[in-house]
C-alpha cells in the first residue's frame, strides 16, 4: 500500500513539472480555490441558524440574560441596537425555560395589565391609582404599535382624582408620542384612530383632549380633537373634487375632439363649516275639534219713558242719555265669542356636513382646427351637465376656441423618433457584437475540439503502438524466461526474474504516464526507432 502511494505520489509529481509555468498557476489557484469553497461550506453548515430568544429588552435585561448566556456557555447574537437576542434555534425553548427559573427578564415583561397582578391588600389607594395608570399606558402602548407603520408607541395619561362636585371636576387628558419606521409617515386617518382609541379606552377622556405628536417633535393632532394636517387635508379634498370633475369632464371632450385638442380647469369652491338649523313650523289643524270655546250675548230694550218722565237710553258709560232715547221700540244689543283651535308644530333640527360644494367655475379651450364642425354652445351645455353647474348658486362654464400651440408636441415627437431610431441602431449594434461573440466563441472551441480530437487519436495509436511493443516484448521475455528456467530453475534465478518483471510493472507505469503527458513527443521517438531498424 505504501509503495502504491509513494508510486502515485511520485507520478503525480512529474505530471505536475511537465506543465508550463500557465498549467501550474492554473493548477494552484484551481486547488486553492476548490480548498477555500469547500472550508466555506463546511463553515455554513456546521454554523447553527439563529433565532430571536427575546426581544424588546431594556439595556439591564439585556445585560442580565447576556451575563447568564456566558455562564451557561449558551452562543447568541445581539441585534436590534441591543434589544434583541438571538440564539441557536434548537436551543430557544430550553434557554427561555432557564431563564424563567433565574428570575429573566424582570423588567421587560409583558407589561400593560401584569402589573396589577402583583397588587396585595397593603396597597394604598395612590398606589393602585399609579399601577392602574402604568397598566392603561402600557396596553395602549402595545395596541398602537400594532397600527401599520408605528414602530414604537409611549402613551402618557394624565387622570386626576374624581372631585364631589362635577363642576370642580377637571378633565383627563393624553399625549401620545409614536415613532414610525423609515419613510413612514402616518396618515390623517391614522391620527384620528389613534386619538379615538385612546379616548375611548379611558373614561371620561374627550377626543379634544388627545394629543399625538411624532418622533422628529412635529404635532399630528392638535388639542382641539383635529389633526395637525387638517389645513392640507381640506386642500386634498378640494384637489380631489376638482380633479374627479376634470377627468370626467376631459374624457367627455377627448371623445367629442380628439386627445390633446382640448384642456379643461375646474375651480371648486367648497364650505367646511359645520352648522346646525333649528326651525319649528306651526300649521292649523281642520278637522281637529276647538279645544276650548266661550260666548256671551247682552240684548236691552228700553221703556219708552224714564222713571222721571224722560225717555233716554243707557250710553257706553253706563250714563242715561236722554238725547238717544225717547221713542218706542228702542233696543240694544251686543255679542261676543271666543275659540281655541289646535295648532301642529313641527320642530327640525338639521346639521350641514362641511364640505360641501357652493361654488363651481368651468374653463375649457378647445382647438379650433379640431371644433370647426362643433357648436361651443353645445359643448358648454354638455360641460355645464356633466359638472352639475347651478346657474342660481352663481357657478360658471364657458368654453372657448382658439388654435393650439403644436410646437412642443412636434419637438417631442421629433425627439421621441430620434430616440427610437438611436434605441433600434443600439439594439442592432448590441445583436452583432453578441453575434460576433458568439461566432468567435463557437470557432475557438472547433479549434480546441478538433485539436484535442487529434491529440486524442495520436494518443491512442501511440498508446496502441507502445502497448502492441510492450506485448511483444513481454512475450519475448516470457519465451526466454522458460527457456532460461528449463536449463536452470535455482531460487537466484527465479528472485532475479521477479526483480526484473517488478523492473518491467514500473517501466510500463512510466512509459504510460510519458504517453499521456506527450503523445506526439513519443509517437515520433517511435517512428525514428522504425526507420533506424
Amino acid at each position: 500500500m505504501k509503495e502504491t502511494l509513494n508510486r502515485s505520489f511520485a507520478r503525480y509529481q512529474r505530471m505536475f513539472a511537465g506543465f508550463t509555468m500557465g498549467q501550474k498557476v492554473v493548477a494552484v489557484l484551481g486547488t486553492a480555490a476548490l480548498v477555500l469553497a469547500g472550508f466555506m461550506v463546511f463553515k455554513w453548515a456546521a454554523t447553527p441558524n439563529y433565532a430571536p430568544l427575546y426581544s424588546n429588552l431594556s439595556s439591564e435585561d439585556a445585560s442580565a440574560v447576556v451575563e447568564q448566556l456566558d455562564a451557561e456557555g449558551v452562543p447568541y447574537e445581539i441585534g436590534n441596537n441591543g434589544s434583541t437576542i438571538m440564539v441557536p434555534q434548537d436551543q430557544v425553548y430550553s434557554t427561555r425555560i432557564s431563564l424563567s427559573g433565574e428570575g429573566l427578564p424582570s423588567s421587560s415583561g409583558d407589561g400593560g395589565y401584569s402589573i396589577l397582578d402583583n397588587a396585595d391588600l397593603s396597597t394604598s389607594q395612590a398606589q393602585e391609582q399609579t399601577n392602574f395608570k402604568r397598566a392603561m399606558e402600557g396596553e395602549l402602548s402595545k395596541t398602537i404599535e400594532a397600527i401599520d407603520g408605528v414602530d414604537t408607541a409611549i402613551v402618557h395619561l394624565a387622570l386626576p382624582e374624581k372631585q364631589v362636585f362635577a363642576d370642580e371636576q377637571a378633565p383627563a387628558t393624553a399625549s401620545v408620542l409614536v415613532d414610525t419606521g423609515p419613510g413612514d409617515e402616518l396618515g390623517p386617518e391614522q391620527v384620528q384612530a389613534i386619538v379615538h382609541t385612546v379616548a375611548s379606552s379611558i373614561d371620561g377622556l374627550d377626543p379634544e383632549k388627545v394629543t399625538v405628536a411624532d418622533s422628529s417633535g412635529k404635532v399630528l393632532s392638535t388639542t382641539d380633537g383635529t389633526d395637525g394636517a387638517g389645513a392640507s387635508t381640506r386642500t386634498q379634498q378640494v384637489a380631489d373634487v376638482q380633479d374627479d370633475l376634470q377627468t370626467k369632464i376631459q374624457t367627455m371632450l377627448d371623445r367629442v375632439v380628439g386627445p390633446g385638442n382640448s384642456t379643461v380647469q375646474v375651480t371648486a369652491e367648497m364650505d367646511f363649516d359645520k352648522a346646525v338649523t333649528e326651525s319649528t313650523t306651526y300649521t292649523e289643524a281642520p278637522d281637529v275639534p276647538a279645544l276650548s270655546e266661550s260666548s256671551s250675548t247682552e240684548t236691552y230694550t228700553g221703556p219708552a219713558g224714564g222713571a222721571s218722565g224722560a225717555g233716554g237710553v243707557v250710553g257706553p258709560d253706563g250714563q242715561m242719555d236722554s238725547g238717544l232715547g225717547g221713542g218706542d221700540g228702542s233696543s240694544y244689543e251686543k255679542a261676543a265669542g271666543t275659540k281655541n283651535n289646535a295648532v301642529n308644530s313641527v320642530t327640525e333640527h338639521r346639521e350641514s356636513t362641511p364640505g360641501a360644494i357652493v361654488g363651481l367655475n368651468v374653463a375649457a379651450i378647445v382647438d379650433t382646427e379640431a371644433a370647426r364642425n362643433i357648436d361651443p354652445g353645445e359643448l358648454e351645455n354638455m360641460i355645464s351637465a356633466a359638472a352639475g353647474i347651478d346657474k342660481k348658486r352663481g357657478d360658471k362654464a364657458e368654453v372657448t376656441t382658439m388654435p393650439f400651440d403644436r410646437s412642443s408636441e412636434t419637438d417631442t415627437a421629433a425627439e421621441l423618433k430620434a430616440a427610437a431610431a438611436a434605441d433600434k441602431k443600439a439594439e442592432q449594434m448590441d445583436l452583432i457584437r453578441k453575434g460576433g461573440m458568439g461566432l468567435l466563441v463557437a470557432v475557438l472551441l472547433l479549434i480546441v475540439w478538433l485539436k484535442g480530437r487529434r491529440r486524442n487519436k495520436a494518443r491512442q495509436q501511440a498508446t496502441t503502438y507502445v502497448v502492441e511493443q510492450l506485448r511483444q516484448e513481454q512475450a519475448n521475455r516470457l519465451t526466454t524466461a522458460q527457456q532460461q528456467s528449463a536449463l536452470d530453475a535455482s531460487p537466484a534465478t527465479m528472485a532475479l526474474q521477479r526483480s526484473e518483471r517488478d523492473g518491467a510493472g514500473e517501466m510500463r507505469d512510466e512509459l504510460a504516464v510519458l504517453v499521456e503527458r506527450q503523445p506526439e513527443d513519443v509517437a515520433a521517438l517511435l517512428r525514428g526507432w522504425l526507420v533506424e531498424r
